[in-house]
């Protein structure tokens, strides 16, 4: 089950180190057992999150909860540190990390995994707040690929866009309102790959660290492509540049 609800089940369930998603705190629910519970969490790296009650009935489907609710992970997510880290122990290996900026869909989030998987992506990257985390919805939406793919979850996609710039990748996003195509891009050196959430695409400041933005031409009047299937067109073609001749240039 994804959720678990009520203050035994959740602590029980961080004692025995449980990989969990997130621990939600109703708003104004104050004693022992829940400053308890959130020590452990803490401890345990597991986030915290204070939500109106209201919002914690919903994310549970029940009143009955007691102001405690843990959302279990399919398994936890590692550092985005060791995802670089596995890249640089293969020599000759060029670095592909998809990073997504606030894909929510949790069947979306999973397609994207599938995807990656599949073209040789080394991680995925999602943000720890306003995203999909790695629930047991995502790992069956992925058809298995989540027990094969490491997927970080950081505090901060802009400032992990910025640490993979410094470890030499270069950063490409994706635009419907770009003007450069995706195939015009150089994908064989060490990249990553922004993808936006649905509908609202990459935020700004997300867009603003990316060296280059590109789009996926269209024709007719559908101007977008769902999530997954933009992330596969654009890791095919590195797929495709890294089995061949670059026709790309980063300029």
């Amino acid at each position: 089950m994804d959720k678990i609800t009520g203050i035994h089940a959740v602590r029980e369930a961080l004692e025995a180190g449980r990989p969990l998603e997130h621990v939600l705190i109703a708003k104004g629910r104050q004693d022992t057992r829940v400053e308890e519970i959130v020590q452990l969490a803490r401890r345990n790296g597991v986030p915290v999150r204070f939500e109106d009650r209201g919002q914690v009935d919903r994310s549970a489907g029940t009143r009955d909860h007691q102001g405690v609710l843990a959302i279990g992970a399919a398994r936890p997510a590692v550092a985005l540190e060791d995802i670089v880290a596995a890249v640089n122990k293969s020599p000759g290996q060029q670095g592909l990390i998809v990073l997504l900026d606030g894909v929510e869909d949790p069947h979306n989030l999973g397609a994207v995994i599938r995807t990656s998987l599949a073209a040789g992506a080394h991680g995925v990257v999602i943000p720890e707040r306003r995203a999909a985390g790695l629930t047991d919805t995502v790992a069956r939406a992925s058809a298995g690929a989540l027990a094969h793919l490491p997927v970080a979850k950081v505090t901060n996609l802009v400032r992990a866009m910025e640490e993979l710039k410094e470890m030499g990748y270069w950063l490409v996003g994706l635009d419907e309102h770009a003007d450069r195509s995706y195939s015009d891009v150089d994908y064989t050196t060490p990249t990553g790959i922004v993808m936006g959430g649905e509908g609202g695409g990459l935020h700004e400041l997300t867009r603003k660290r990316c060296d280059f933005v590109v789009s996926l031409p269209t024709t007719g009047p559908v101007k977008s492509l769902n999530v997954s299937v933009a992330a596969g067109v654009v890791l095919f073609e590195a797929v495709r540049q890294r089995r061949g001749p670059s026709r790309g240039s980063k300029k």
